[in-house]
């Protein structure tokens, strides 16, 4: 019975040690995005081979309190990029092609989840 379990431990182990040491995947490439900066004029903002998989936050639009949302993204990257209305990807969405065209300033973003294609 203690083999077993010593046997089931070490195979655990294992599966979680190759989990963790499993490279993380990044989208390849650029996004683009404009914000409105301190003096209230616009300024581009760029994501240079985001994480895929996680929510990135628009770092000069994150705050709902203090910032307004971004706006006109252009996902240059080889992945998909889904932008959200909301901080912490949540709110409304919509899905931006890899390599695709600049989208309208009337596309507000406050964050983004590369997903790989």
């Amino acid at each position: 019975m203690r083999l077993r379990s010593s046997f089931a431990a070490v195979c655990g182990a294992l599966a979680l040690t190759a989990a963790l040491a499993a490279p993380a995947h990044a989208a390849t490439g650029e996004f683009h995005y404009t914000f409105v900066g301190i003096s209230g004029d616009p300024q581009t903002g760029t994501l240079y081979d985001p994480p895929s998989g996680e929510c990135t936050q628009i770092p000069e639009a994150a705050d709902p309190d203090s910032s307004a949302p971004a706006f006109a993204p252009h996902n240059d990257t080889d992945a998909y990029a889904v932008v959200f209305t909301g901080s912490h990807c949540d709110g409304d969405s919509w899905t931006l092609r890899p390599h695709g065209r600049p989208a309208s300033d009337r596309l507000l973003l406050r964050s983004v989840m590369f997903l790989d294609g």
